[in-house]
């Protein structure tokens, strides 16, 4: 009788044990991001990583690369900018080594704002700036729009 209590007490302890993982394996973390930032987040990182990845002068040509991240108002409003300095970060030419998309905050359903940090590390200087950029939803695309220095 014993060996029985002990094999359904061993099944019985089994089945929660499988139970609790299978649970934990479905479970996932609640997003408490607003909606706008999780869809823009992905637009904003693209064109950063893609900013960084090439070269960060301004000229037409390098303008002309990046267009299909702009909305057609910052693409306009960059167009007049000065060759040799990066209007997506710190509008000098001053060049930053990496970034990082920080927190956002959800202005309407359609536009997010968005804090990069730029940072500069070499041998005698180790250095992070803020800067904003919106990104707004266009004919369901998340596009730049603003940076703010």
């Amino acid at each position: 009788m014993h060996d029985v209590k002990s094999k359904m007490h061993n099944l019985l302890l089994q089945f929660c044990l499988l139970n609790v993982v299978s649970c934990l394996a479905g479970c996932s973390i609640p997003n408490l991001e607003d909606p706008a930032c999780t869809e823009a987040r992905t637009a904003i990182r693209e064109f950063y990583s893609f900013h960084f990845g090439n070269d960060m002068r301004f000229s037409p040509e390098n303008l002309n690369k990046r267009e299909r991240f702009l909305t057609a108002a910052l693409f306009r409003e960059v167009a007049d900018e000065q060759e040799g300095i990066d209007p997506f970060t710190t509008g000098t030419s001053e060049f930053p080594k990496a970034f990082r998309v920080g927190e956002c905050r959800e202005i309407a359903p359609d536009k997010a704002e968005f804090q990069v940090v730029l940072f500069w590390r070499d041998d005698v200087r180790s250095e992070q700036r803020e800067i904003k950029a919106v990104a707004v939803e266009q004919d369901d695309k998340w596009l730049l729009d603003t940076v703010e220095r």
